[in-house]
Parts: structure tokens; sequence; C-alpha cells
């Protein structure tokens, strides 16, 4: 039995989201297609020092090979070893403006083979927002794109998915969020394929509509040095998420995946200070205080 191949159905999410990014950033990203050892590969798109994404990554692979790396198969570890089928698209937005948050997304399809050659199957994903300086309206409307996509296949998916964000994209030598989350899912088959497929177009046509209307909102914001600095700092936060915990990277490396693409999601530029803390009541603390902790944005 043989792999399906949804190579165009990915293709036009990374497609559409270039295009997107495209009506706010003048400068073209660079297209670089990749071949993987095993088999597949796949086209990576990368921009830096634009006028408003200072390094952006919109990624699609599609690779094939003999053993599903541990990372993929926590949860199935009957699974670990068995030949596999990664189809995904990725994307990584570090604008250079401090008021533009950083955002995130990714839709994946994994296919593996079981022992008695049936094809086994889930999907993942999802999106989530990395801000600076936060605005309540921006961070309500994510979550209310978020949840259209959900609801259309099931009124508890996007409580699920949203949980399941808020554990997942948090720092626990920090004890802090990355960001405000968003949704995110993985081994998740229960709709059947087709569905499923569909479900992952709703979650890439939220996060389009979500993003670039935040990128309108705030990519001529005024800003100074001092605001530039907090980004950097707080990028160090993002880094340290991808490199300890991200389960993307360990996939990827783990995979013997082109590392180049894999680690296209760190900032071009961050700065770590040694027991930095903000000042109390400042624009910066407001960040800690009242958009880190995980609330219910859809009920502001």
């Amino acid at each position: 039995m043989s792999f399906q191949d949804h190579t165009q159905f990915f293709q036009t999410i990374h497609g559409d989201i270039k295009n997107m990014l495209a009506l706010h950033e003048p400068q073209e990203f660079e297209a670089e297609f990749w071949a993987y050892p095993e088999g597949g590969g796949g086209q990576t798109c990368i921009l830096e020092n634009g006028q408003v994404i200072e390094k952006g990554g919109v990624n699609f692979s599609d690779i094939t090979a003999a053993a599903l790396p541990k990372s993929a198969s926590a949860k199935r570890p009957h699974l670990q070893q068995r030949p596999f089928r990664a189809t995904g698209v990725s994307v990584v937005v570090h604008p250079q403006n401090p008021y533009v948050p950083t955002s995130h997304f990714n839709v994946r399809l994994l296919q593996t083979v079981e022992q008695d050659n049936r094809i086994s199957w889930w999907v993942g994903g999802g999106f989530d927002l990395t801000p600076f300086y936060p605005y309540v309206e921006d961070c309500v409307l994510w979550h209310q794109q978020a949840q259209a996509a959900c609801d259309n296949y099931g009124p508890d998916l996007y409580p699920r998915f949203k949980k399941a964000c808020d554990e997942y994209f948090y720092l626990p030598h920090r004890k802090e969020a990355r960001g405000i989350g968003g949704i995110f899912f993985d081994d998740f088959n229960e709709l059947g394929l087709e569905n499923s497929l569909q479900f992952l177009r709703q979650v890439a046509d939220a996060y389009i509509h979500a993003y670039a209307l935040i990128l309108a909102r705030r990519k001529t914001q005024v800003f100074d040095a001092r605001e530039r600095d907090f980004q950097l700092y707080r990028r160090g936060r993002y880094s340290e998420f991808n490199l300890i915990y991200d389960r993307g990277t360990h996939f990827g490396l783990q995979s013997g995946g082109r590392t180049e693409s894999i680690l296209m999601s760190l900032p071009p530029q961050v700065a770590w200070r040694y027991n930095w803390q903000p000042k109390p009541g400042s624009s910066e603390a407001r960040l800690y205080t009242d958009f880190l902790p995980a609330k219910e944005w859809i009920n502001l």
C-alpha cells in the first residue's frame, strides 16, 4: 500500500501565505528548492531585511524516509522506526517593527506504515502569536479567527486546541508563556482524512486573515531604540523555546532534514541580558502581567 499524495493541497497553502505577505512587504522572497536524501524534498522561501519583515520563512516540505523519529512517535511508540511520509507547510515571520507581533503557523500530514502494512495517518499544526507591545483587539481578533476555524468541526475543538497551545508554547525554565497562544493540535485524526484536510485549510485561512489585519494595523507605527531593544530581548525567549522544546525542530533534526530550513524560524537578531526585569507599570511590564498569563481572549 502506498502513501497518498497531497502535495498540491499543501503547495496551495504555501503560495497563499506568500501572496498575503507580499501585500505588506515589497521585497520578494528568495526561493530555494532542495532534495531529501531518502525521497522527496521541498521549497524554502526566505526574506531578510525587508521593509516590514526583518526575517520571514515560508517553507513547504514533502519527504519520505524509512524510520519515523522518536519526536513524531511519542504517542505511538509502536510506529517508531517505521517508514513514513511527512507533508506540510511551516511559517515564521519576524517583523521589523516591535508593534507587529511575530507569528508562527504550520500544518502537516504524517503518514506511516503499521506492522501489518496498513497506512496510519494524522494531522497537526496551528498558529500562535508572539507580541512585544500587544493590543487587546489584536489578541481578540487572533483568537476569534482561531475559534472560527474550529467551530465548523465541533464546539469542543477550539477550547481543546487553545488549551493545548497555551500548554505547549510555554517555557518551564522561565515559568512564562512564549506569547498569547492560538491553537495547537497534533496526532489528530478523529475527523477522517478529507475533513481533516478541509480543517487544515480553514486553519490556514484564519491565519492569513488575522495576521494580514494585524500587519496592516501596526506596520507603520513609530518606535524607538528602547522598544527595539525589548523586541530583541523577547526574541531570546522565542529562540530558547524553538531550540529546547519545539517538537518540529526536533523532528526535523532527528529525521536528518535540511538544517537551514529547520532553523529558519530563529530570529535574525537577538539579545540576552543577565537577570533583566521590566520597570513596574511600564509597557514592557504589561506584557508579563496582562498578556502572557493564559486567558480566555474570546470573552474580552
